[in-house]
């Protein structure tokens, strides 16, 4: 039965289809009536957390719906034009900025690279350097509050998510200080071509954006302080951006928001099957003990966590590539986890090695989806993506097998 649902992935039919048909042939193979798929489907309503996802998302398409990207670009290079290299540190910050407002990476590259990329081009940047740069920071703002990969993650492992928050800053401050500094060694071999935004007076263009720019602090202050929960801080963020979006600066009409709700809750249906779908299943694995002859298997071939952790990235890797983050989160993190708790790996410390690896294997070839959206974004073949985005790619697996075997850089914050 698995090979049929092999085969009906790769005739394209929709992951919740595929998912939820196994676990209703699963437990109808055993005798155990159907109903338990939607009673998990029930419990997984009654998490807390659940709630907050649609509201990110939705937030997420308000700021990629309006002028925001724009007037980010703006005050970013204003501050950090003057230094080497600093368009491409800015376009790193700005992605990661946003990637972690909206939880998707392929917005990311399509709202701000129509921006970014001409100015790079414009300061002289070579054209493989740009390209690979906005590819691979598209989903580099994955590991920073308020992701949603972070909370789907602590809602699947059961740990505190504002954990996971706090777990997921040095990673990520690291992810970007590599890139930043290999992009300072990249500068064009003459000064970077000054744009006019470089030019106006930073006040204006703080006064501008200040009411995104807030949003992260508010959010990550509001949680950790005990003012807020994690579900009211999203219910807060839509609250305030449907404000400034439409009410104040009126950059979202109205009678655009009926849309851009059915264009991000129509993503949100399909994962929310998925989930109650593959929890179902998970308890089924369980229930015939497949974790325990995973686990048994590896053991008998495996005698090190550190070798462990090598193929466990090389495996997630994969994942990242083959699959949407989404659902690699959904499926994969129920098999780790045992292996993880058997080797004695933290549960929020695999929790940032599960999504940095996705976060690389989003940009990975062959069919790593950035690759895809890029070139559709950018006008130019995949095999070009393919090797403008090699350099990134390599930092991006020194940085993975540093958060990798040094626990300390994903848990100091939440020990301390």
């Amino acid at each position: 039965m698995n090979l049929v649902a092999i085969a009906l992935a790769g005739l394209g039919t929709p992951l919740f289809i595929v998912v939820s048909f196994l676990s209703l042939h699963s437990f109808y193979s055993i005798d155990i009536d159907l109903t338990v798929l939607f009673i998990e489907m029930y419990r997984l309503a009654e998490t807390p957390s659940l709630t907050a996802i649609p509201f990110f998302t939705f937030s997420g398409f308000l700021l990629a719906h309006s002028n925001a990207p724009n007037r980010l670009v703006a005050l970013s290079y204003s501050l950090l034009g003057w230094l080497s290299g600093g368009l491409a540190i800015v376009a790193l910050f700005i992605c990661a900025f946003f990637t972690a407002l909206t939880g998707a990476s392929g917005v990311t590259i399509i709202a701000l690279g129509g921006l970014l990329y001409p100015s790079l081009k414009t300061a002289q940047y070579d054209e493989d350097f740009s390209l690979g740069l906005l590819t691979t920071s598209g989903s580099l703002g994955l590991l920073f509050p308020p992701s949603l990969p972070l909370i789907l993650y602590g809602i699947i492992a059961s740990v505190p998510i504002d954990q996971l928050f706090l777990a997921g800053l040095i990673p990520g401050l690291l992810l970007l200080l590599v890139l930043s500094l290999y992009s300072i060694v990249k500068m064009p071999a003459q000064k970077e071509v000054c744009r006019p935004v470089n030019k106006q007076p930073i006040w204006p263009l703080v006064r501008d954006s200040i009411w995104e720019i807030g949003i992260p602090f508010i959010l990550v202050g509001g949680i950790f302080s005990g003012l807020i929960a994690l579900s009211e801080g999203a219910v807060l963020c839509t609250v305030y951006l449907l404000l400034v979006e439409v009410v104040l600066k009126k950059e979202i009409p109205l009678r655009a928001l009926p849309d851009i709700i059915v264009k991000s809750m129509g993503i949100l249906g399909a994962i929310y099957i998925i989930l109650g779908s593959s929890m179902a299943y998970t308890n089924y694995l369980i229930d015939q003990q497949i974790p325990n002859a995973l686990l048994s298997f590896i053991q008998l071939h495996i005698d090190s966590k550190w070798i462990l952790l090598i193929a466990l990235n090389l495996f997630l890797l994969a994942v990242g590539c083959l699959v949407d983050m989404f659902s690699a989160l959904i499926l994969v993190v129920p098999l780790v986890l045992p292996l993880a708790q058997a080797y004695e790996i933290h549960p929020i410390h695999l929790g940032i090695i599960f999504l940095t690896n996705l976060e690389i294997g989003y940009s990975t070839p062959p069919i790593g989806l950035n690759l895809f959206i890029a070139s559709l974004r950018f006008k130019r073949p995949i095999f070009h993506l393919y090797r403008a985005s090699i350099p990134f790619l390599a930092l991006l697996f020194v940085c993975l097998l540093l958060i990798t075997y040094i626990p300390a850089l994903s848990l100091v914050l939440i020990t301390s």
